[in-house]
């Protein structure tokens, strides 16, 4: 599927071979020349450009040059140059995973394996409300470690929340309070973060009023950042909280990007298309309104979001929580500490083995700590629905050693399942939602594109095999079908595997 001619002074560059660095313990891709001339790929330019064959010439970490098959030559004849031939591949930037979990992870898994196999080049963690804190301290930690990918951050409004009003959150923040938390805001935007992230079905945010996010994005938008939500309903109350998402973005005069939109239960199976409406009306009001999926029909998150009254000893409350989602059938159980022989049973299950009703195992297992939990409660109309949008990017949710499959496959089943298989997408749009579109939310004029000048974060894959294999039973399997992925022009994936190279370092959005 393609090989490697090297042309030049380095024969030696014929044997990839990897180094570390002794004092910053990154490893080093000595397989990467200072030119890289790529060849006989369909390129997919990211923009929704029509796919053409071309090449691209690649001078250290950047694009030097894109053309037409044959047009190219070496900038320098001097320097060595490897020409790499992607003869019926595709060649795209490299994803751009805007909301991703791999937060504390990457120390113990800083090749990203799951994520590079896929083609993800950059990273945004600190969604729904949780982030690292300091922002600043966090990035440099990043840039210490060097992973193969490229991470950059939200601040989180759960985060800051907690940390001004400690263990008394289940109130209204005073207006010292909130004051306090806009000075943090305005901390981790000047040391790096992209913007502010909420998580409102979740403490301590559940508990905010659209007041104080009002407020606290207005900060975030004063510094060019935008505004993510995880909104504060995903079912019954679904309209009603895409509204105030979109409210916190006209009245805070920022963008709004709203987090795995999707009708989580039966209560609103079938409302995608109204989802969308709102948007496309925001839009054409002047709000600069997205969204972001990853395509599956199930979501992972607490078992205490299942009762939103967080009255989880209430026996009539977990009842209802319980109907709301369909039952306990539909609930897989994820990270039960208490009981680990319970994860992946639903929660029916569990209840028949310990021979109890299903409300009394829910509010049994909430006593112990609780536990994570897959709900499959969502329909794939829906999906495909937001799929179609021309507003919504991919994004996994998921990231390094998740409990979910979209962790290890997202971007790898919307190019194998929903463009090949289900051709609900072409494939220029396929990959626009995968780079171009979170590139332009983050603010990044040269990253998620293929142009001269550009970052050369680059995958290039198969369009007829790639697949995704990760699944509910067995979230870690990789994908296949990428063949190379770049970062800063160094190979960190390559035939099938980690190269060892980690090239990746934190990316600090520029507040002005």
């Amino acid at each position: 599927m393609g090989h490697l001619r090297v042309i030049g002074l380095a024969i030696l560059l014929l044997v990839a071979t990897t180094i570390a660095d002794q004092t910053t313990g990154q490893l080093m891709d000595q397989s990467s020349p200072t030119q890289q001339l790529l060849v006989g790929a369909t390129i997919v330019d990211g923009t929704g450009t029509i796919a053409y064959r071309g090449e691209v010439l690649l001078e250290g970490d950047r694009i030097a040059a894109v053309g037409t098959s044959g047009s190219l030559r070496p900038s320098d004849p001097e320097e060595t140059l490897a020409v790499i031939d992607l003869e019926g591949l595709v060649l795209a930037p490299g994803f751009i995973d805007i909301h991703n979990h791999s937060t504390g992870r990457l120390e113990s898994d800083p090749l990203a394996t799951t994520q590079i196999a896929q083609g993800v080049t950059t990273i945004v963690v600190g969604a729904d409300g949780s982030s690292p804190w300091p922002i600043g301290e966090y990035l440099d930690g990043i840039d210490a470690l060097s992973p193969a990918l490229n991470v950059g951050t939200m601040v989180g409004h759960g985060t800051i929340r907690r940390a001004a009003l400690r263990d008394d959150y289940r109130r209204a923040a005073s207006t010292s309070e909130v004051s306090e938390m806009a000075g943090r805001v305005r901390r981790g935007m000047m040391e790096g973060a992209f913007g502010l992230s909420s998580g409102l079905e979740y403490d301590p945010g559940y508990y905010s009023t659209t007041e104080e996010l009002i407020e606290l994005a207005s900060v975030a938008g004063g510094l060019a950042g935008f505004y993510m939500s995880h909104v504060r309903d995903e079912e019954d109350g679904l309209l009603g909280a895409i509204d105030e998402a979109l409210r916190i973005g006209i009245e805070g005069k920022l963008p709004v990007q709203i987090s795995h939109i999707k009708a989580a239960n039966a209560a609103v199976w079938g409302q995608a298309s109204k989802v969308l409406e709102r948007l496309a009306a925001a839009r054409v009001a002047g709000l600069d309104v997205t969204a972001d999926q990853y395509p599956y029909t199930a979501w992972q998150s607490g078992l205490g979001i299942v009762v939103s009254s967080r009255r989880f000893d209430d026996p009539v409350d977990v009842a209802e929580g319980l109907a709301a989602i369909g039952s306990g059938s539909q609930l897989q159980i994820v990270g039960y500490d208490a009981d680990p022989t319970a994860n992946g049973m639903r929660l029916s299950e569990v209840a028949v083995r310990e021979g109890k009703s299903e409300v009394e195992m829910y509010m049994e297992m909430m006593s112990n700590g609780g536990s994570g939990v897959i709900g499959h409660t969502m329909i794939e109309e829906d999906v495909e629905v937001f799929m179609a949008s021309p507003f919504v990017m991919t994004a996994s949710d998921g990231g390094v050693g998740s409990g979910h499959p979209r962790g290890a496959g997202a971007f790898a089943r919307v190019l194998g399942h929903y463009l090949r298989e289900r051709e609900l997408l072409s494939l220029e749009r396929a990959v626009q939602r995968a780079t171009t579109m979170p590139a332009r939310r983050l603010g990044f004029k040269d990253r998620g594109i293929i142009r001269p000048g550009a970052m050369a974060d680059l995958v290039a894959f198969d369009a007829a095999t790639i697949t995704d294999h990760s699944t509910f039973t067995d979230p870690l399997q990789p994908a296949t079908g990428v063949h190379t992925t770049w970062v800063s022009g160094q190979r960190v994936w390559a035939e099938g595997e980690p190269t060892g190279a980690r090239p990746g370092r934190g990316l600090r959005h520029q507040a002005r």
